[in-house]
């Protein structure tokens, strides 16, 4: 399954710190629909994900009835990102 949307990087103090983007409804209620396929415990599910140029992996945590794609500190170096900057995330999940 493969995926692209738009989405603004915001901030989520959980366990530790870090900054999503949130996938969209529909998006998500797409991967959710997969979920028992994909998942490998806790409802988290690995992808590989792409922003701007740069491509990694990661996992998609649920929260809310959405998916949050974690964005890597390397990945905010690669493209000088930042909290609250929208950005165009691509994500590719095996289904």
């Amino acid at each position: 399954m493969d995926l692209t949307f738009s989405g603004e990087i915001i901030y989520w103090r959980g366990p530790a710190p870090f900054h999503f983007v949130e996938v969209p409804e529909q998006q998500s209620a797409a991967i959710e629909a997969s979920s028992s396929l994909t998942s490998y415990g806790w409802g988290c599910i690995p992808v590989e994900a792409k922003v701007g140029e740069t491509t990694f992996t990661t996992s998609l945590f649920p929260k809310n009835g959405a998916y949050l794609v974690p964005i890597k500190v390397a990945v905010r170096k690669a493209e000088n990102l930042d909290l609250g900057d929208v950005v165009e995330v691509a994500l590719a999940i095996d289904v």
